[in-house]
């Protein structure tokens, strides 16, 4: 039986508004995501599966939590024994390999501080965060390159970190497996004193994405893991017993939104697919082969995923899936039900948060709605002149605190006092997300309030044109954004990438134009259109708009305007 019902007031609802109105959290004064739930299964459903894991080498491993409770402990042994203790910082980037999730509980049993990351990070990023953070031991897959890359940073930083690897460890590493997991003789036992693992104790922190200045450090506290409940079980649909699979890499936040907490809280196990290269059908190859039950994955998976022949894989297993990360166009949501006969339940949040906005289960989905307010966060609509918005008008994702600060939402930004209090002020938490609500209560996201084009009077949001271009049959992926104009203060510009086979040309900027005037409101067309090969992301996948303006201001700069 899952877990769900020891931490809500009730589990079953039978509509969207009593689960709004009804549902809580009830939050232990004292929780460890390792303990409570990790050696609960183990000890009262031992044989349960924790973790379904495979690569593109014929690699395979199956954990049940048995399992996970020995390894766990034997890697929080040997965290300790390098002198890692409570809130101490230990990075890990370890690629899809299992071991991350045996590291990240192994962490949460000792109190410390687990910072997850991206293995595409080079020295400079780092050094950074190693820095930041003042990261004790960083822990990384087999891979020479990104050995490397943290020697140099190591040696940048110069205070005798500690590097350790999963195989393969040159000098002056520790080996993970030899040093640790074989190293442990059994009799690990929670920590007294020195791991309370009470509300304000920090357990997990992400850097943000880095879509303008340097990233900061999300810190999450022990109550995080409850905060997902909702995320898992009301929104992705996970069953108890089932296989849930996020597509996402283990540095991204979106690991902590669905490859971990409240998909095991909700008894199900975790797919995990360990690849070097995301591959449209080799997804659909692993789904269909391991049964996959439900699925979760970023809107640009999706655009990629329709277009494969899915009439060859069998689905018959799959029941649910959503999509996070940016908003859903709705021709994809229309593809993708079509082939497989599933609604794409499209769900926002953020790195500080869990889920704030989706389409939960009682919830009939509108193509290109981000759906409705979760009731842990009861958001709200500010406008700019500190008003709260009426049905239709755009305003910021704010959520209200005056209950206190709701299971899931971040703790603030590591010692950073000015991010942290710019995000809490006035009686709510900022997002920095500009939405609109309807007269049915579905909100429609907008943008980033840094990507709102104001152009001749009108305000523009990137995703409502971005929507319209990749409906297009030439467009694979578009990002739009303002180009300063001394006339209109900004024109929209949108940067597009073709399908393969579709050349760029004049005429198909007409079209492309003419399009998006029939899509939407004519004075939102893209004025100036710019072909690339592929758009600049940041290392969780999403668009960077903040560098494309930057080209184009430098651009502009170099031409003299």
């Amino acid at each position: 039986m899952s877990l769900v019902k020891r931490f809500v007031n009730r589990e079953e609802f039978s509509s969207y508004e009593e689960f709004y109105q009804e549902f809580k959290i009830l939050v232990p004064e004292v929780f460890n995501f390792g303990y409570d739930v990790v050696d609960v299964y183990a000890k009262e459903e031992p044989q349960r599966r924790a973790l379904v894991w495979c690569d593109d080498h014929g690699g395979e491993r199956i954990i049940d939590f048995a399992e996970l409770k020995e390894l766990s402990d034997a890697a929080a042994a040997f965290f300790r024994r390098e002198g890692v203790g409570k809130g101490d910082a230990v990075m890990l980037l370890l690629k899809g390999r299992f071991e991350f999730w045996i590291a990240m509980v192994g962490l949460h049993k000792l109190g410390a501080l687990a910072i997850p990351g991206s293995h595409m990070l080079k020295a400079h990023d780092l050094e950074y965060r190693f820095r930041l953070a003042r990261v004790k031991l960083a822990l990384c897959a087999d891979d020479a390159a990104l050995r490397g890359e943290i020697d140099e940073a190591a040696a940048r930083v110069g205070a005798g970190m500690k590097r350790a690897t999963l195989a393969n460890a040159p000098a002056g590493w520790l080996d993970f497996w030899k040093d640790g997991i074989e190293r442990y003789d059994g009799g690990w036992t929670r920590p007294e004193g020195a791991a309370r693992e009470d509300s304000g104790d920090p357990m997990l922190g992400y850097f943000t994405s880095g879509t303008s200045g340097e990233p900061k450090l999300v810190l999450h506290d022990f109550r995080y893991p409850l905060g997902h409940i909702t995320t898992a079980r009301y929104w992705q649909n996970v069953k108890d017993g089932g296989l849930h699979y996020t597509l996402a890499d283990t540095g991204w936040a979106k690991t902590a939104w669905g490859k971990i907490y409240g998909q095991w809280i909700a008894g199900a196990a975790i797919f995990v697919h360990d690849y070097e290269r995301f591959n449209a059908e080799r997804t659909l190859e692993v789904c269909a082969k391991y049964h996959v039950t439900s699925f979760c994955a970023p809107a640009t998976v999706y655009r990629y995923l329709v277009k494969e022949d899915m009439s060859k894989f069998d689905f018959s297993t799959l029941e649910y899936a959503a999509m996070a990360g940016e908003p859903l166009n709705p021709d994809v949501y229309n593809r993708f039900l079509a082939a497989t006969g599933l609604r794409l339940m499209e769900g926002f949040g953020q790195t500080e948060t869990a889920v704030i906005l989706a389409n939960f289960l009682w919830v009939d989905p509108k193509p290109g709605s981000v759906g409705r307010s979760s009731p842990v966060y009861r958001v709200e609509l500010l406008k700019d002149d500190g008003t709260l918005a009426e049905e239709g008008e755009t305003g910021e994702v704010v959520i209200p605190l005056d209950h206190g600060r709701p299971a899931g939402l971040t703790m603030g930004y590591w010692e950073n006092e000015e991010a942290t209090a710019d995000s809490v002020r006035g009686g709510y938490y900022h997002t920095g997300d500009i939405a609109w609500r309807d007269a049915d209560g579905y909100y429609w996201y907008v943008g980033r309030n840094d990507d709102i084009i104001k152009s001749s009077g009108y305000r523009v949001g990137p995703f409502e044109v971005e929507s319209a271009l990749v409906a297009h049959p030439a467009v694979l992926e578009a990002a739009v954004t303002g180009l300063p104009d001394p006339d209109r203060g900004q024109i929209v510009k949108a940067t597009v990438v073709l399908v393969k086979g579709v050349e760029p040309s004049d005429a198909l900027v007409k079209e492309l134009q003419d399009f998006v005037k029939k899509e939407t409101a004519p004075y939102k067309y893209p004025r100036k259109i710019e072909f690339v090969d592929a758009l600049p992301k940041t290392t969780s996948g999403k668009i960077r708009r903040t560098e494309i303006r930057r080209r184009d201001l430098e651009r502009l700069r170099a031409e003299g305007r």
